[in-house]
């Protein structure tokens, strides 16, 4: 019988430090500051032109704002949802709305791209600029 408790013991250990990690992968970002950002603090933006889910920010609008990409094994929920891109690669989009980093923010925290052309916005806690 203790041998069983043990066990039983082990196996409420394991599935308390897995279940946190398994939640965490669900959300490649987070707010922090009132802007949504990656967990390693760099800004995200939408691009109005962007529209139904889909992608059109390709070949140089991709290499001036990387798409955040999405791994095979992400898993979307809630607002969170993974779009294919036209050339077969998955990205995260948030309340429908694919999402991009911008290149010339080189650290957490800046914003340099926000209001760009009047097309590139951040998300603040009140939701996705439009």
């Amino acid at each position: 019988m203790y041998q069983h408790s043990q066990s039983f013991k082990g196996l409420l250990l394991a599935a308390a430090l897995i279940l946190p990690s398994m939640a965490f992968a669900a959300e490649p970002a987070m707010m922090k500051d009132g802007v949504m950002t990656d967990h390693k603090g760099m800004t995200l933006y939408t691009f109005d032109k962007d529209t139904g889910g889909k992608s059109v920010c390709t070949g140089q609008c991709a290499e001036n704002w990387p798409p955040l990409m999405a791994k095979a094994d992400d898993k979307a929920e809630g607002k969170w949802s993974i779009i294919k891109r036209d050339d077969g690669s998955m990205q995260w989009a948030y309340d429908g709305k694919p999402l991009y980093y911008f290149v010339k923010d080189k650290a957490p925290g800046q914003k340099e791209g926000d209001k760009m052309k009047d097309v590139w916005h951040v998300i603040t806690n009140s939701g996705p600029k439009m």
